[in-house]
């Protein structure tokens, strides 16, 4: 499989969080499975850091791309057709960050690893 991990799901998977479910992390661990951390992501990631919402232990730039080598985890970065998808999806949802996953994933053919359910309204296959 390939799975595209979301933020809360990536950073609950490398801190060890007991709110990522039991087959998410077995997804996560699979060594069959391609696993991919988007770009979108990181960017969400330094403004949760930014705005004070999300308090990491190291910075950024050290934490995120040794866990992502360690745990064979590939950006995924963000292109034109991922772009051009968005501008035609229906707004079930109204996160952008979310919305990108869903774009991602439905231009990829990606799997993604999220707790959060209104990824299913975009018919994606959300492994939790």
């Amino acid at each position: 499989m390939r799975l595209l991990l979301d933020t809360h799901a990536f950073l609950w998977f490398i801190m060890g969080d007991a709110k990522l479910s039991t087959v998410a992390r077995a997804a996560i661990e699979d060594p069959g499975n391609e696993k991919l951390f988007s770009a979108g992501s990181m960017w969400e990631i330094a403004i949760k850091v930014g705005l004070g919402k999300l308090s990491l232990a190291e910075s950024l730039g050290v934490m995120i791309p040794r866990e992502l080598a360690r745990n064979g985890v590939a950006i995924l970065p963000i292109t034109i057709a991922h772009a051009d998808r968005i501008s035609t999806m229906p707004f079930h949802h109204r996160d952008p960050f979310d919305r990108l996953l869903i774009a991602q994933a439905q231009e990829e053919l990606l799997e993604v690893v999220s707790l959060d359910s209104q990824f299913d309204t975009y018919g994606v296959n959300r492994i939790w």
